[in-house]
């Protein structure tokens, strides 16, 4: 089940909000809990039913480490515990990918394990490492089972992040935070959840078959047209932005309209004007995670410049792989390390005055901000290929090197392309234009960490177009517009399923 679904929109929510709203009424805390719990583990269930005994597993195993580890830190029991998570990742979701390369290495014939991957459970147990490593610290005194479990279940934030560390959600497990403030949280939910919809179903699904098209067909070719080249990336470049951020849009409505604020995940990450500044913005609790349990524990910038560009290149390998068990991943992940080590030996030398400023800042800014987007776009080009040869292939398209050896299999984009780039340049407007959600909600508070995203804003000229309704009219607006979007997709899916089953 996905948040864009009608059975999520119209079987699930329903319920869980209605129940959430009496047990609020009788201020039953406890009953709260157990209840998101529970919601929680039919969301889980309902999409794979058979890992839902993993999962509950995983939980008491690392609930236990955790009672362990408050009575006695020890490292080698944090290891063990850390071990133990680790284990589940590469079992279910990386064994037939190491099968498959050893078998090549080696030219053996080991059986591949073809194992179904259990659903979040790169979020679950990320959450559960760092849940470990800060009670090891003894940043955590006191978590009874319930509050640990619904920081691990709650829907809002299992399937596709953000990654929340316990500081951030477990204290908000309570009934004043949960009585607080209704019909704002109702109001600020629902806005942030119908711009979420809209993202994914009408922008990132709307652009999303020209992306499919170019990269299927270039895993059968030998050459792709330039124009057809920059339509594959920059649609899938687009069609990852709004899926991603429409997500977290999401994501954050769903847990406001329960009281609790979820960090914040994207801001903007097609306006950074470097690579430190992409990570900065986009999938920025991942970044976080990396950040405070991989690259500083690995030494950080503490050992010289060269440890310090390993120290990268190490954890950005490892970031890419955590998306996916395919070396065009892996290579994703090496090639942004690439681009951090650049980044920061280019700040270096400009700190020292090897660089000289020859622009005037708005231009030097515009540069900027170009070359980050155009490294950023050949790299999504790896991610979102299926293999070296369709990456080579769009690639070579864009630089215009590419032999088109079978025009035909390209007519459709050789003729009528006006609608397409017409349609992506609505989308670049929308990215670089206007201010993204958390800009538009930000005098209700709709994150953790607002202060921060908003100086970060102020430092880098973004645009400061304000938008102050009061919750009443957000909330009568955004239910308005949640009801329209979602009767036309409606009835987009029943206009496509009567056309292909008569």
């Amino acid at each position: 089940m996905v948040f864009s679904s009608l059975e999520f929109m119209y079987l699930f929510m329903p319920p869980v909000l209605l129940g959430y709203l009496l047990l609020r009424h009788w201020g039953w805390e406890n009953g709260i809990i157990w209840w998101l719990t529970i919601a929680s583990l039919v969301f889980y269930a309902w999409w794979t039913p058979i890992y839902l005994p993993l999962l509950l597993g995983s939980i008491a195993v690392n609930f236990g480490f955790h009672r362990v580890l408050r009575k006695y830190p020890d490292r080698y029991l944090l290891t063990v515990g850390i071990a133990f998570n680790l284990s589940l990742i590469a079992v279910f979701k990386y064994a037939d990918f190491f099968i498959g390369n050893a078998n090549f290495l080696a030219g053996t014939d080991f059986p591949m394990l073809h194992l179904v991957l259990p659903l979040a459970i790169s979020f679950f147990t990320f959450q559960q490492i760092s849940f470990l490593i800060d009670t090891y610290k003894g940043n955590i005194t006191h978590c009874d089972f319930p509050r640990y479990m619904l920081f691990v279940v709650f829907f809002p934030q299992l399937i596709a992040g953000p990654i929340v560390m316990q500081k951030e959600t477990i204290p908000q497990f309570r009934l004043p935070v949960f009585q607080n403030k209704l019909v704002l949280n109702l109001a600020v939910g629902s806005t942030l959840f119908a711009i979420g919809l809209f993202k994914k179903i009408v922008l990132a699904d709307g652009i999303a078959p020209y992306a499919n098209s170019v990269f299927a067909l270039a895993e059968t070719t030998n050459g792709v047209p330039l124009e057809a080249a920059w339509i594959g990336a920059l649609a899938y470049t687009f069609q990852l932005y709004f899926d991603f951020s429409g997500y977290c849009d999401m994501a954050l409505g769903l847990a406001r309209l329960f009281g609790i604020r979820l960090p914040v995940n994207f801001n903007s990450p097609y306006k950074a004007t470097s690579i430190s500044d992409f990570w900065r913005r986009w999938h920025i609790t991942l970044s976080h995670f990396l950040r405070d349990y991989l690259y500083i524990p690995l030494g950080g910038n503490r050992s010289g410049p060269v440890r310090r560009y390993a120290n990268l290149m190490v954890t950005m390998l490892l970031g890419g792989l955590w998306h996916g068990a395919s070396w065009t991943f892996v290579f994703w992940g090496g090639l942004h390390g690439a681009y951090l080590a650049i980044n920061h030996g280019w700040s270096a030398l400009s700190e020292k005055g090897y660089v000289p400023n020859i622009l005037p800042r708005p231009a030097a800014l515009l540069v900027s901000r170009g070359l980050t987007l155009l490294a950023v776009i050949v790299a999504w080009v790896f991610f979102r290929a299926e293999s070296f040869d369709g990456a080579s292939n769009i690639l070579a398209g864009m630089t215009g090197f590419s032999t088109v050896y079978e025009p035909k299999l390209w007519e459709a984009f050789a003729t009528g392309t006006l609608p397409v780039w017409a349609a992506m340049t609505a989308l670049a407007a929308i990215v670089f234009l206007l201010p993204n959600s958390i800009e538009l909600t930000e005098n209700y508070n709709p994150v953790l960490g607002l202060k921060k995203l908003l100086s970060q804003r102020k430092s880098e000229n973004f645009l400061p177009i304000r938008w102050k309704p009061s919750p009443q009219w957000a909330l009568g607006v955004s239910i308005l517009f949640g009801i329209a979007l979602i009767q036309t997709y409606r009835l987009a899916e029943m206009t496509e399923f009567i056309y292909f089953n008569f």
